[in-house]
């Protein structure tokens, strides 16, 4: 899932030119990269707990007309606290980026386990009852994920399952009001 130098979602690849997050997040490694986000390993900088951190091009969001899209995933991130869910820790904004501050899962995707070697029957009954109950846990909290497949799937450091990227997600009517970071 590491680009290589030369490309990343149809430009050249560039390190991340913010090291430090607002005096208070270390960015690391890049650990994958989607069409409008780069996810990368950080670090609290008092704490040293990690995090992964979703960076978001406001620009590419705003040309794309998706700001939409930003505004549901947080407003349904907000909404959840499971432990089959990745945890969203804080939004941060500057200029250009929207960060997501997320509980890092450091198993890593569910998909590149399956690809690589079978599961035994219990595991995978254990994984089933562990997106089952997050996903009956969105539904009873008025988030619909819509966009489930092994991509979406992490594994933490106790190979327990967590749902993550709600980016395509539907929320009920919300009566919070959204950050505006457009």
């Amino acid at each position: 899932m590491t680009p290589t130098l030369t490309e990343y979602a149809g430009e050249e690849y560039k390190p991340p030119v913010e090291k430090n997050l607002f005096g208070k997040y270390e960015l690391g490694q890049l650990l994958g990269y989607g069409a409008f986000a780069k996810v990368y390993y950080g670090w609290d900088i008092e704490t040293k707990q990690s995090f992964a951190i979703k960076a978001i091009n406001k620009q590419r969001i705003m040309k794309g007309g998706l700001t939409g899209h930003v505004k549901r995933e947080i407003s349904a991130m907000r909404r959840l606290n499971h432990p089959n869910i990745v945890r969203l820790q804080e939004v941060l904004a500057s200029q250009k980026k929207i960060y997501f501050v997320l509980e890092f899962a450091k198993g890593g995707e569910l998909f590149s386990k399956v690809s690589k070697s079978r599961f035994s029957e219990d595991l995978s009954r254990r994984y089933f009852q562990q997106l089952i109950s997050a996903i009956g846990y969105c539904h009873s909290r008025g988030v619909y994920h819509r966009d489930l497949k092994p991509e979406n799937l992490l594994l933490d450091d106790n190979w327990n399952l967590k749902v993550t990227d709600f980016g395509l997600s539907a929320v009920t009517c919300d009566d919070q009001v959204q950050p505006d970071f457009f």
